[in-house]
């Protein structure tokens, strides 16, 4: 039996596949804060708990550097939004510690187990593909998070490591939930966690969910400079 180790399990996404990875019969070891969350999670066949702050280097290390896996799934993160007119460079940092420096905090804790026939699955975000309105904390953390992971791939190829990106685009979450724009092609967090464990299961290199979406993103992604910020100035400009 696969031991899948999944941060930010407690809820969208990363619970999802931490229920559906169990059912396909993975040993889970599903990471978070939410105790009362993770004692539910726990409930399930084939899951074990495991508190701590992806935030608090010490603790992530500590924690991670003694547990076996065979995947591990970096997933935990937030979401905050600019207001260009109250600007807050305290939320750049608030949305950077947990979606960028909390993976390096992981993978630092990670490193010494990561060697060959392991998956390292990090999960940034199709917001990084183009310059979208507000999103100036939440992309950017996710764009150098896609970076940070593509280097890694250079760097632990000769472990034998296979890493893996992950970039969904909008999926119902409590995240989204708060949302107050269009998600066009918003799919659930049981179909992102199916999609994902396909994609980690055939060891794709970049996987893109919903796929149709992905499509249309790296093509806007790829229109000249001049496009791409015509087309997001008139989409902030209906919004």
């Amino acid at each position: 039996m696969k031991k899948m180790l999944i941060t930010g399990a407690t809820s969208g996404i990363g619970k999802a596949l931490a229920e559906h990875a169990a059912q396909q019969g993975y040993e889970v070891i599903a990471c978070g804060r939410n105790q009362d969350a993770l004692a539910e999670l726990s409930a399930h066949d084939n899951i074990t708990g495991c508190q701590f702050d992806v935030s608090d280097e010490a603790e992530t290390r500590t924690t991670l550097s003694g547990q076996a896996f065979d995947i591990a799934v970096l997933n935990a993160g937030t979401c905050e939004y600019v207001d260009i007119d109250d600007f807050e460079p305290d939320m750049f940092r608030r949305v950077f510690e947990p979606n960028f420096f909390g993976v390096v905090n992981c993978v630092n804790g990670l490193l010494p187990n990561l060697n060959e026939s392991k998956q390292l699955v990090i999960v940034d975000s199709m917001a990084r593909l183009f310059p979208f309105t507000r999103s100036e904390a939440y992309g950017a953390s996710k764009a150098a998070l896609h970076y940070f992971t593509k280097s890694l791939e250079v760097d632990l190829e000769r472990r034998g490591v296979c890493v893996q990106s992950v970039s969904p685009g909008f999926v119902e979450t409590p995240l989204t939930d708060k949302n107050d724009f269009e998600m066009p092609m918003i799919i659930s967090a049981e179909k992102a966690a199916k999609d994902l464990l396909t994609g980690i299961e055939k060891q794709r290199r970049s996987i893109f969910f919903p796929t149709l979406f992905g499509l249309i993103l790296r093509t806007m992604h790829n229109l000249p400079a001049p496009l791409q910020r015509a087309l997001s100035i008139s989409m902030r400009d209906k919004q």
